[in-house]
């Protein structure tokens, strides 16, 4: 029976055995409403407080500044939303009407980020993409000059989640504040991954999500910074999270989410070197073994976990088939827009042509995988290549 290898990290990872047992507790006899008053609710509500001082204590937060939320594209939608509704500037759209106010972001961001953007461009606010240089990175002169008198929010991610390539939040924030412009950056990727601290990136608002990083799916949070004031509930209907975010609390998921940041905050040193060390371990023996292939990404600036690379000549679709035959998971790119045959908007974004786009695989690694998990890898992926492209011939 072959290995079976998961390189598809970025998309999920799996519970950790230590976050399952902090969970079971809430999931069994400790069931009370975190908002009653009687016992059963207050020892929820400790341990919900408990987590909410971890997932703050990994991002350099105030707890007072975490809401939990339903998972990443909530917080994205809660920050984007809930700063520009409570902070609309008139100003003049495209077409010369009146808008409600601007918003900069960039075309390589996740989904949940610019759907949103598109859904309030077609409600009378005015959004400005900016483009991206070939290792996906935007620069920060493009944001200087974008900004303008009605600009409210600038949302850009902290990395990318199909190549990787961490951004310059720190100088971007800098420029951003200085004339008076809310950040917010998506760090749903990077949580656990590499060294997050908001006071350092001078970010304004910041989105996570528990599953990326050993915890439970549908859970996560947005850092608010203490201070700011006006930001419109995306979801209203109770007090829960100081009137931010209404409806009851999952406690388990919260529990299980604090429990996965404190252990990321333990071992971030330690799994960013294992990390680092496969991914360029694969990189490497497949640059070597296997030609026409294309890095793409910054090659430094970059998360320990992903690696994306383009096989020219070849599908990548029919690639990923193959290796899940040969019992190895991998991606062509995000899984929230896995099943469209259009070509990745973030290698689009960079520059990089259709056909060699669609030989990209996204190869994400997390702390289960060894170097015997590469190595069986590169026993499969040379010859599979190798098919794939004749039949392309044909």
């Amino acid at each position: 029976m072959p290995r079976r290898v998961y390189l598809d990290n970025n998309a999920t990872t799996s519970l950790h055995p230590e976050v399952l047992d902090a969970m079971m507790p809430f999931l069994k006899e400790d069931f009370g409403n975190p908002s009653s008053l009687h016992r059963l609710g207050r020892k929820v509500r400790v341990k919900i407080d408990e987590a909410r001082e971890k997932v703050a204590a990994v991002i350099g937060a105030d707890p007072s500044e975490i809401v939990f939320t339903s998972g990443g594209s909530e917080s994205d939608n809660f920050a984007i939303k809930g700063c520009v509704w409570a902070n609309k500037k008139n100003g003049v759209g495209s077409t010369g009407s009146q808008c409600s106010g601007h918003i900069i972001t960039s075309a390589i961001e996740h989904h949940a980020v610019l759907d949103t953007c598109k859904y309030l461009e077609n409600n009378g606010y005015r959004v400005t993409c900016l483009p991206v240089d070939e290792y996906g990175l935007v620069n920060p002169l493009d944001v200087e000059k974008a900004i303008s008198s009605d600009t409210i929010l600038l949302t850009i991610h902290h990395s990318n989640n199909e190549i990787g390539t961490i951004e310059p939040i720190e100088e971007i924030s800098k420029i951003a504040r200085s004339k008076g412009v809310m950040v917010h950056t998506d760090a749903v990727q990077s949580l656990g991954k590499v060294p997050l601290n908001v006071n350092n990136l001078g970010v304004d608002l910041l989105s996570v999500s528990a599953h990326k990083l050993y915890g439970p799916k549908g859970v996560g949070a947005l850092y608010i910074r203490k201070g700011i004031k006006k930001m419109h509930p995306l979801i209203s209907g109770g007090h829960q999270e100081k009137m931010r975010r209404g409806g009851t609390e999952n406690a388990a998921g919260i529990v299980g989410f604090g429990k996965a940041c404190e252990l990321a905050l333990a071992n971030m040193n330690e799994d960013a070197a294992h990390l680092s060390a496969l991914r360029d371990r694969l990189q490497n023996l497949i640059l070597e073994k296997i030609p026409h292939v294309k890095l793409n990404g910054h090659p430094e600036k970059r998360l320990p976990t992903t690696l994306n690379m383009s096989f020219k000549f070849a599908e990548g679709e029919a690639l990923m088939i193959n290796l899940d035959l040969a019992e190895v998971a991998i991606s062509t790119g995000s899984a929230c827009t896995s099943g469209t045959l259009e070509p990745s908007h973030v290698l689009s974004a960079m520059g990089i042509p259709h056909e060699i786009i669609h030989g990209s695989l996204r190869f994400s690694f997390g702390r289960e995988n060894t170097v015997q998990d590469v190595d069986y890898v590169m026993e499969v992926l040379p010859d599979i290549v190798r098919r794939v492209r004749e039949m392309e011939k044909r």
